[in-house]
């Protein structure tokens, strides 16, 4: 009927492909076996579910020999990678039939006394399939084609062969590489000491279970947890699973290997101690490192910075590691650079990447990052790609390379978390940094010294050590603040800043860093003004009227990522929930304190998980001051008021404990 909304487009349809209308009764009619038979190939699945075409008991009786060719697919093993075919199937017709028909565009085979039609819809399926998995979007269609495809690209060619035939059985070998990655609960869990496994939280366990399944697949896997998630945490958890398991002639346990930022060594030291105590644990930097390739076999795990690892690339290139774990992935999203360049040389049984950032924000970056990941697992792209052509590319790459990404943001394990997560980010200082730190805790402890022996009052000598205390506690944060001269590189705090202030804006999270210095805060300002990072800022020298522009500029501009704020000027009366992520560059005393400070996020309103990172200078009077009592630590808080009658609440022999050696 002309008013049917399909009306229009039937009619186009066989007015195109030569339906004459028969003036005698008002049909269209095509009336040539072959053009019959090539529109049914290509348009019989169209008028059944796009036109409700409706078939006469005539037309269902003359077609009653007619049907779709299959698809056939075929999995072997063929050494480590597997033979993957796909086929067409048209009863006993031979492949030179078919392939006939293929070249001649024509759409059906007859054999065995039937027609079987090449539906356009199917070959254009197997036709993307084949090209899929031979890598080249301009391949024909072949009527059988047999690829060789890398075990490790199991998952990816399960999802494109699902898509062609449901239900197909592959063998058990390809089974198990491809249905875990598919389906993380399926996995099986990680062999965790039973300490570590209770401390982690069930998307922990499930990220450990994932990255022991890789690794005994001897592949690897980018675990990309929103930062906070605790991925030193799941890989340490990896490490340990490892470590449990016997060593035998033909898999021995071996050695792993962490590399880092030089500003994150100490915190790997600290967490392998905490969570993974049964490792044998060297970190290999500066003064402290293994002098031959036979000196780490007495170790569990070597941890080392990405410097390191490439001044030392020959030492670390003779040894064949177990697993090799590398943090902060951004460190070689450049593949020309000396920190991937000695990544790459490295030998290990599996690799991994850890990383807070989407990996989807640069196509670019992931072919680097795979290339230490799984080498020779990605084909180089060509030259020259139209744009329809590098679209097919690209999104191959990102097929390829799902099944080996994790990431879960904090949104989607919410209910795991609590409303705050704090973490403690430890700092050893760098060389220079230290010698600065032991110099002037020498000079200090010689004046207190000789202000004791010259017969000093009690008052005078606290006021000495408040002040002595105040330059160590300065040069933990930024040398500069005690010698102006000091190069802007040495401070151990602001690379771990960096980091973490790199991860959290390309991940869009807000943050608001709190110091207790005001000087501090200018340094940083001047370092964010050089990045070209917009910020906010508010110190207590500012009027009220200037304070609450900058505030709600902060609220109200989700393009500006940082707030500076001052101990006594951001830590009461403010509410920033548009920032979901809290530094504290330098410890607050008085734990209550420096909760009410995070709390400026953590308010009525905030709907997302805060996350407050503590920068604590290893092995320094924060250290020390870290350790006290919730009540020693309150009145210390008091202390630095610099007030005497403060200053008289805490003995001249706790200050000094704090400043000594």
């Amino acid at each position: 009927a002309h008013e049917h909304p399909s009306y229009a487009g039937a009619l186009a349809l066989v007015k195109e492909h030569g339906f004459i209308l028969e003036p005698s009764n008002r049909k269209w009619w095509l009336r040539d076996r072959h053009k019959t038979l090539n529109f049914l190939a290509a348009h019989l699945a169209r008028l059944r579910d796009t036109f409700g075409a409706e078939f006469t008991p005539n037309f269902v009786k003359n077609t009653a020999n007619l049907g779709p060719a299959g698809i056939t697919t075929e999995i072997s093993p063929a050494g480590d990678d597997f033979a993957v075919t796909l086929a067409l199937r048209a009863g006993s017709a031979d492949e030179s039939a078919l392939r006939a028909a293929v070249s001649s565009s024509r759409g059906y085979v007859e054999a065995d006394g039937k027609i079987f039609l090449l539906e356009t819809a199917r070959l254009q399926k197997i036709t993307a399939a084949q090209r899929a998995l031979a890598g080249d979007p301009a391949a024909g269609l072949a009527p059988r084609r047999t690829q060789r495809i890398s075990a490790a690209r199991a998952p990816e060619a399960q999802e494109i062969l699902e898509a062609l035939s449901p239900g197909f059985q592959p063998p058990e070998a390809w089974r198990v590489r491809s249905a875990g990655l598919k389906n993380l609960s399926t996995l099986a869990s990680a062999p965790l000491p039973a300490d570590l496994d209770a401390l982690l939280r069930p998307y922990q366990r499930l990220g450990a279970a994932w990255l022991w399944h890789l690794h005994r697949l001897e592949v690897g896997g980018i675990l990309a947890d929103e930062m906070g998630l605790g991925k030193t945490l799941q890989a340490l958890a990896l490490l340990s699973s490892l470590n449990s398991q016997p060593s035998t002639l033909d898999s021995p346990r071996g050695v792993s290997l962490v590399v880092c930022p030089a500003s994150l060594l100490e915190n790997w030291r600290r967490e392998a101690a905490r969570f993974a105590p049964q490792l044998g644990v060297f970190v290999h930097h500066a003064d402290h490192r293994l002098a031959s390739a036979a000196d780490f076999a007495t170790h569990d795990l070597v941890i080392t910075s990405f410097g390191t690892l490439a001044r030392d690339q020959e030492l670390f290139a003779a040894v064949e590691f177990a697993c090799v774990v590398a943090d902060e992935a951004q460190h070689i999203k450049n593949r020309r650079s000396q920190n991937a360049a000695a990544l790459r040389a490295l030998r290990a049984r599996t690799r991994f990447l850890l990383t807070g950032t989407p990996l989807e924000n640069s196509l670019d970056d992931l072919r680097s990052l795979f290339e230490f990941l799984l080498p020779g697992y990605l084909t180089r792209q060509p030259a020259g790609l139209r744009t329809d052509e590098r679209g097919w590319f690209d999104q191959r790459l990102r097929a390829q390379t799902a099944p080996y990404i994790l990431r879960r943001t904090k949104l989607a394990v919410a209910p795991e978390l609590p409303e705050k997560l704090e973490q403690t980010v430890w700092c050893e200082l760098t060389p220079a940094q230290a010698a600065l730190y032991r110099a002037t805790q020498e000079k200090s402890e010689r004046e207190l010294f000789d202000l004791e022996a010259s017969g000093a009052t009690e008052a005078k000598l606290q006021f000495a050590a408040l002040t002595q205390l105040l330059r160590l506690r300065q040069i933990c944060c930024d040398p500069r603040l005690v010698a102006p001269e000091s190069p802007a590189d040495i401070s151990t705090k602001l690379d771990s800043f960096n980091e973490l202030l790199a991860e959290a804006i390309d991940d869009g999270h807000r943050v608001l860093v709190f110091s207790q210095f005001t000087s501090l805060l200018a340094l940083l300002r001047t370092d964010l003004a050089s990045q070209q990072i917009a910020h906010c800022y508010l110190d207590g020298s500012m009027p009220a009227r200037a304070r609450q522009i900058e505030i709600d500029r902060f609220q109200a501009s989700p393009d500006i990522p940082l707030f500076l704020l001052s101990l006594k000027a951001g830590g009461t009366g403010l509410n920033l929930t548009s920032a979901d992520t809290v530094v504290h560059f330098d410890p607050w005393w008085n734990p209550a304190a420096e909760a009410q400070a995070t709390d400026r996020a953590h308010r009525i309103g905030q709907q997302r998980v805060v996350t407050s990172y503590k920068l604590i200078a290893a092995g320094t009077v924060e250290e020390k001051v870290l350790a006290l009592q919730t009540e020693k630590r309150a009145l210390l808080a008091g202390v630095f008021e610099a007030s005497e009658a403060a200053a008289a609440k805490l003995s001249l022999a706790d200050l000094k404990a704090l400043l000594m050696k």
